[in-house]
């Protein structure tokens, strides 16, 4: 998609520097995005807005550092996916289920990946995926779901890479024998 005015790259090295204007921009161009991105993960849209002002609080003030060859959206998620991983963490394993629970009850809009999984929930990859501990569904969501390299679900997840790998590798051999 092709914009009039600075890249992206650009308004996040004016935003870092202080231009009000190039914040603002970058704000307009992502904050939507990033905030429906962050809902699939957590019901709470009131945590959820935290995390995008965080994330863009972050930017503003040049905490977050963007290295200026890569994908700003990536970045952007990188950033809000971990706010958000703390927020929950945070909260307790009580109310990461209490959030787990609200986003199956309170779903507002189907997204096409929702459209997508909704089907899948009837048949036996469901029940399997339901099957697997926590921690390989969360690894199989970010690498899978979301699209991660190892790299960055391990910093989203807060393990090693390694531990990554290998808890991939066990849920597809889980999956394997279920599905068998």
């Amino acid at each position: 998609m092709s914009r009039a005015g600075p890249g992206d790259g650009e308004l996040v090295r004016a935003a870092a520097d202080g231009d009000r204007g190039a914040f603002e921009e970058l704000y307009r161009r992502y904050a939507p995005w990033l905030r429906a991105r962050l809902r699939s993960r957590c019901a709470d849209a009131a945590l959820v807005d935290d995390v995008v002002q965080e994330t863009f609080l972050a930017v503003w003030r040049g905490t977050a550092r963007y290295h200026h060859d890569g994908d700003v959206a990536g970045w952007l998620w990188r950033i809000g996916a971990r706010r958000l991983v703390d927020a929950l963490r945070g909260d307790g394993a009580r109310g990461r289920l209490r959030q787990a629970l609200a986003r199956l009850r309170h779903r507002e809009e189907v997204s096409a990946e929702e459209h997508v999984l909704t089907r899948i929930e009837h048949g036996d990859l469901a029940g399997s995926l339901e099957r697997l501990s926590p921690e390989l569904r969360a690894v199989l969501q970010a690498t899978v779901i979301d699209g991660l390299t190892t790299r960055e679900a391990a910093a989203l997840l807060g393990i090693p890479p390694g531990t990554v790998k290998t808890r991939a590798m066990r849920a597809r051999r889980q999956l394997r024998q279920e599905l068998a």
